[in-house]
């Protein structure tokens, strides 16, 4: 399999091109499961306070036997603790609940706009990067006014933007305005709506033309598009597969077919 290539993000810290999303891979099967992962050469972990699984990510990343520096770990606050106090609180019970003495991706897991903390929220990542305890702080499902915002108001730009991005829910104005700033997008699920493409026969005859599968040509679109997937999967079949994405290339009439899928 190949090597993962790496994203230089805006703050000189460098992230895999691809991750592993870890919703729902809880307890003792969801850690076996992130071992696995980590065995087969996945560097970057994806969790959430909220997920409830960050017990399952620390334990999976002890158990894989790969040294804590070679595993690139990202949490997020939780909604319903927004503002410095809280957010300190919660920053410190993940770090509890991982087992870890930093994370190495810290981000606002949702700007939650009727509240009004998330400038707040976001001084006190910028604190946590400060202190050594957050190697890097983004935020997730900011839009460009709420970006502009925490910006203007901190002087901070977040490194990562974490979105959902689709082959059918694209997005290109939040992406572009993502990179305006410098911004990483990290896609979450960047293989929904899978049931319906899998079968389309442009993915189909893409997919055929290299030897790959469908999932392949989809993960293929979002690195080429310059963004970061995190697929989540619980079976080592489907981690390998999802992983092995770097041995081919799409043209850019294939991507421009892809791109047409957008609704």
């Amino acid at each position: 399999m190949a090597d993962i290539p790496q994203y230089r993000l805006n703050d000189d810290t460098y992230l895999p091109a691809i991750g592993l999303g870890t919703y729902s891979l809880n307890g003792d099967a969801g850690a076996e499961s992130i071992a696995t992962a980590i065995g087969l050469g996945y560097r970057l972990i994806d969790t959430a306070y909220s997920y409830g699984n960050e017990d399952a990510v620390g334990a999976g990343i002890r158990r894989s036997g790969i040294a804590r520096d070679e595993v690139f770990v990202t949490s997020k606050v939780p909604n319903g603790h927004h503002g410095l106090d809280k957010t300190r609180r919660a920053f410190d019970t993940t770090l509890e609940t991982l087992g870890l003495d930093r994370v190495d991706l810290y981000l606002i897991h949702w700007p939650e706009p009727e509240d009004g903390l998330y400038v707040d929220t976001w001084k006190a990542l910028v604190e946590f990067r400060e202190q050594g305890r957050a190697r890097s702080i983004g935020v997730s499902n900011f839009h460009p006014d709420q970006l502009e915002r925490i910006i203007g108001e901190t002087g901070v730009t977040p490194s990562v933007n974490q979105i959902p991005v689709d082959l059918f829910g694209q997005h290109p104005e939040w992406r572009e305005a993502n990179a305006a700033h410098g911004i990483l997008t990290e896609s979450y699920s960047p293989l929904k709506h899978a049931a319906e493409w899998r079968s389309h026969p442009v993915v189909t005859g893409i997919a055929e033309a290299h030897g790959a599968t469908p999932n392949q040509v989809v993960l293929r679109w979002h690195l080429q598009n310059g963004l970061l997937p995190i697929p989540r999967s619980r079976s080592a079949e489907h981690q390998r597969e999802n992983l092995d994405v770097f041995g081919f290339e799409l043209s850019d009439e294939e991507l421009g077919r892809l791109a047409g899928l957008a609704r």
